[in-house]
């Protein structure tokens, strides 16, 4: 095997990776030799806290070695099978992923490569499920950078790819409270009155597009990387509501939300709802390996008994990867850590509201379970965001310089800061990490107004 040096590993990289998401020029990754638990180090043996889960996704920490120790076993015993064929590790893993949906009531999986294509085919399922071709996604949202996920965003990431996008997307507005569209000069409206006004919007789209044409609406339970927006009460049940009223499918995308992150295994339970499809990912294996799914409810499933689904992956249900997935699922049940990351849920809501006391550049926080965020503003009272809409600032630039300066990973989006740690974080880890953004928000703080 070909030996490289930890030297040598960035200038390789600069030579020859592409890399997703960057201008070429500009890109300057941090070379990482080794992680574990909620730590990772790179090749001069700096230690970062990791404060995103690396991609939102490593749920159950890192270097797990019960999980490790599955995925060797399993490439031993059988590392691959044909998609047509099926395998222990196809049946069990299919069966713990469908007894983990809300009442057991998506009892069919389809296995995928990562969540991008478990939404697309979520929605080549609901077509062919109802006969209608129209997607409904909210302007907040990210479902993945394929052709079918990046036209279901609705963030400006998909502009670029426009119009070489699936067609059949219609986009609605986000129930966003902070900066609501139709509450500017009513903040105060009470939640019960601001869910009806979103819910009126949702059905006043649909009907301008027409029931008939639409397959589903596809929504974050929790928006992830366009704000934590976490639904008002009434909100999940009333999609869920219009939904049946006018016989569209709910597709819920727990790519980032599911898994634990909101303190539940799905985040759509803090709202009793059952949807008719979840997708998912990055939790599912805590990243251990790649691996997306859809569950479904057996009536969609069974559209297909006597038609052939026409959809397919040379890697659906890879035993490596679904070997991760029964691993980090058995994992998070013995060591409790869904609990965890509920018990963890005040501390972090505490630790973010105790910032935003603190610092006038913070507009607000929100947060649910290991899922938090600080928005960054200049002015709190015009709400003027530390960032124009989809750009940067200096500031920004500089809080992430100086967390990383200082041992802290952490993602920051336009004028956002997100917190989503490994849900194994305990207090004093939480706090570690504070400690370092509290003196790195005093940097946006000098651009208050």
């Amino acid at each position: 095997m070909f030996e490289l040096d930890d030297e040598q590993i960035l200038p390789l990289s600069k030579q020859h990776v592409f890399w997703t998401w960057s201008a070429q020029a500009k890109v300057n990754p941090i070379p990482v030799t080794r992680a574990k638990g909620v730590y990772f180090w790179d090749t001069d043996e700096n230690r970062y806290l990791d404060f995103n889960s690396m991609t939102m996704c490593v749920n159950i920490g890192h270097g797990n070695e019960r999980v490790i120790e599955a995925m060797v076993s399993q490439a031993r015993e059988l590392p691959y099978a044909a998609p047509g064929m099926t395998t222990k590790i196809r049946a069990l893993a299919s069966k713990m992923v469908a007894d983990l949906t809300p009442g057991g009531a998506l009892g069919k999986v389809l296995f995928t490569l990562g969540g991008a294509d478990a939404n697309e085919n979520a929605i080549k399922l609901a077509r062919g499920y109802t006969g209608r071709h129209k997607i409904l996604t909210r302007y907040r949202s990210y479902h993945g950078a394929t052709a079918g996920a990046m036209a279901a965003t609705g963030d400006p990431r998909r502009q670029m790819w426009e119009p070489s996008l699936m067609p059949g997307v219609v986009h609605f507005l986000d129930p966003y409270r902070y900066r609501s569209t139709f509450h500017r000069t009513n903040p105060n409206l009470p939640e019960a009155e601001f869910t009806r006004d979103y819910l009126n919007h949702l059905e006043e789209i649909i009907l301008y597009e027409g029931p008939e044409t639409i397959a589903a609406i596809l929504m974050e339970s929790v928006t992830g990387t366009n704000g934590i927006i976490i639904p008002p009460q009434g909100y999940m049940q009333g999609v869920r509501a219009l939904c049946d009223k006018y016989g569209i499918l709910m597709i819920a995308d727990e790519v980032m939300s599911g898994f634990g992150r909101t303190g539940r295994w799905f985040a759509i339970e803090h709202w009793d709802v059952t949807p008719d499809m979840i997708t998912m990912a990055k939790g599912l294996t805590s990243a251990y390996a790649p691996l997306g799914a859809v569950a479904m409810k057996p009536e969609i499933a069974s559209r297909f008994d006597d038609i052939p689904y026409e959809g397919g992956l040379t890697y659906t249900s890879h035993p490596v990867s679904l070997a991760a997935a029964a691993a980090n699922i058995q994992v998070m049940r013995d060591d409790k850590i869904v609990e965890h990351a509920a018990a963890m849920g005040p501390v972090l809501h505490n630790l973010l509201t105790d910032l935003g006391e603190s610092h006038p550049s913070v507009g607000e926080v929100r947060s649910i379970g290991l899922f938090g965020i600080l928005e960054l503003v200049k002015n709190r009272e015009t709400r003027e965001p530390m960032t124009p809409w989809n750009g940067s600032s200096p500031e920004m630039a500089a809080l992430r310089k100086y967390c990383l300066d200082h041992g802290l990973f952490l993602y920051t989006h336009w004028h956002t800061v997100l917190i989503i740690p490994p849900l194994i974080i305990n207090e004093e880890q939480l706090k570690e990490g504070f400690s370092v953004l509290d003196k790195a928000l005093e940097i946006p703080d000098k651009a208050v107004k």
